[in-house]
């Protein structure tokens, strides 16, 4: 018979045994798939620990297809205290790596307190989070085996396809962490130091842009404020609303030693000092070489600036302490929907508005409403309080079927 043995880690062998042969004996089968010891392994089936070394699994009560728990014993330090074999040195590593430890702090702040501060705490909440997830993936087996038992179930069917497909996003994600696991660092935007008018700032590259953006507050800086023509004015949608003030025909742009001529939009509601769009890109026939990591520009090399050059907010954005919509697009700036662009003073000349004008607010009623869900709020909490957000606690439920501990073998 077939017998799943899910291990210290979460991780499940299949082990073909006689059902008359004795535990001592699938010990020693186990030492070889899992290398745990014999001395250190401790066997558990629903809920009991087999601790009959002369009995046979058919005595035990083990049959076809069943999962059992294998977990290391615990050890003892030189000073007596039980602690967890392997805890001590996750510690220690954690603490020698910032980054991780950045990360533990964002997801679980009291474990990465207990590894700082308190080691025999950390050794028993690590051990605590290896429970849930060994009792995690039992209930997983289990509900595979409830699942298998009717064929012809179709509600079961459904329920086999959508794991299969989970399965195939986590194999998917590990093929991605060994072979490219680039992709999952952070990229820093594309800045580089210009001078306007005199006044220096770090400059967004954003080909996506359609047009150059400089925000009121540094218009002032540079002193162009003066030069803001209002009938460019209007209201820039996108993903939200932002109010654009004008625009400065002509500023005087300094890169490296050239000086630019070039057409800069004021608007309200950007983070980003200056964003420099594919107007200007496309009029000075720029070229962005991420080989080089430089702007280039009429014959001219500029570096992006490194990390630890870019602006305070642009670092934020970098280590995801903030999500910010597609660049171009300009995020919703206080009762910019609602309110109208300021009347600009009469004077000869049509103008031109750069976008349609506003739209009326949507009444309270058709605003959006959080996220409805069948789902006990307890389990959900459970969920979030693992370093889930609401949404993925919400759709990992939906996944298994409000099975709070598939959901959470689902998250880990």
């Amino acid at each position: 018979m077939e017998l799943t043995f899910v291990n210290d880690l979460g991780q499940s062998f299949v082990v073909e045994i006689d059902p008359n042969m004795e535990l001592e004996n699938v010990m020693a089968l186990l030492e070889a798939e899992s290398g745990i010891p014999i001395a250190e392994q401790s066997l558990s089936y629903d809920g009991r620990e087999l601790n009959a070394p002369k009995s046979t699994m058919r005595q035990l009560g083990v049959s076809e297809n069943n999962a059992v728990l294998l977990l290391r014993r615990k050890v003892r330090n030189p000073a007596g205290r039980p602690m967890e074999q392997d805890s001590e040195m996750m510690r220690l590593q954690l603490l020698g790596d910032p980054n991780l430890m950045r990360q533990l702090q964002e997801t679980q702040p009291e474990l990465a307190s207990a590894a700082q501060s308190d080691p025999q705490r950390f050794a028993e909440l690590l051990r605590h989070t290896r429970e849930r997830q060994y009792e995690a993936e039992l209930a997983r087996q289990r509900e595979i085996e409830h699942l298998n038992a009717d064929p012809f179930d179709v509600e079961a069917q459904r329920k086999i396809e959508e794991a299969i497909r989970q399965q195939a996003v986590l194999e998917n994600m590990e093929h991605a962490l060994e072979y490219s696991p680039e992709s999952f660092g952070r990229v820093t935007m594309l800045y580089i130091p210009v001078e306007v008018n005199s006044h220096p700032v770090n400059a967004f590259v954003d080909s996506g842009a359609q047009q150059t953006i400089m925000t009121p507050a540094c218009a002032e800086a540079c002193g162009i404020m003066r030069l803001v023509d209002q009938r460019w004015g209007g209201i820039a949608r996108g993903v939200g609303t932002a109010k654009i003030l004008g625009r400065v025909h002509s500023a005087q742009l300094k890169l490296a030693d050239l000086h630019l001529p070039c057409a800069i939009t004021i608007m309200e509601g950007r983070d980003v000092d200056l964003l420099l769009g594919l107007d200007m890109l496309k009029a000075h026939q720029a070229c962005i070489d991420l080989e080089k990591n430089v702007l280039r520009i009429q014959g001219r090399e500029v570096k992006f600036l490194s990390e630890h050059e870019l602006p305070e907010k642009a670092r934020h954005e970098a280590t995801g302490d903030e999500v910010h919509p597609p660049v171009g697009i300009p995020p919703p700036g206080p009762s910019s929907a609602s309110t109208p662009s300021a009347p600009a003073p009469s004077f000869p000349g049509s103008g031109h508005t750069l976008v349609a004008p506003p739209v009326r607010q949507p009444s309270a009623a058709a605003a959006p409403q959080p996220t409805q869900t069948r789902h006990p709020e307890e389990k959900i909490r459970m969920l979030m309080d693992l370093g889930a957000t609401r949404e993925v606690a919400i759709s990992s439920l939906d996944a298994a079927d409000g099975n709070v501990d598939v959901a959470a073998s689902l998250l880990f």
